[in-house]
């Protein structure tokens, strides 16, 4: 992960930090700072360890890469596929013979009507409200 600090940003950061804190109190704020970043580095090696004893020697092998969301950019899945080549079967189906009959519209199931007596109300669903 890069935080896409250089140098100039580092200085600039200390610049500021001098002149916010006070010369008096700077060494107790970079001590401060100094114990923040071991822990959180320790915690990083704590937990890639515990990971790597919980999911065992594969997780050298995953490619983390792969998994980063930030790749999974819509327009570019859609122009890849827009523009792969279609996989055929290595086995068409053979083609059917054409026989002369009249045009037969396709058969669309009947839509039924529920008729309600005037006595009971209709279905009625509380928790969709």
């Amino acid at each position: 992960m890069e935080l896409g600090l250089t140098f100039d940003k580092l200085l600039l950061i200390g610049l500021v930090a001098v002149i916010i804190i006070g010369p008096e109190r700077l060494p107790k704020a970079a001590e401060t700072f100094a114990k923040f970043v071991r822990r959180a580095g320790e915690y990083l090696r704590e937990t890639k360890s515990k990971m790597r004893d919980e999911l065992g020697p594969e997780i050298d092998e995953v490619d983390w890469r792969k998994l980063d969301p930030r790749q999974y950019d819509p327009r570019r899945i859609i122009r890849d596929a827009l523009f792969e080549e279609p996989e055929f079967d290595a086995h068409p189906a053979p083609a059917a013979t054409a026989v002369a009959t009249d045009p037969v519209a396709p058969v669309r199931p009947r839509m039924t009507r529920v008729h309600f007596s005037r006595q009971t109300p209709p279905p009625f669903d509380v928790e969709a409200t």
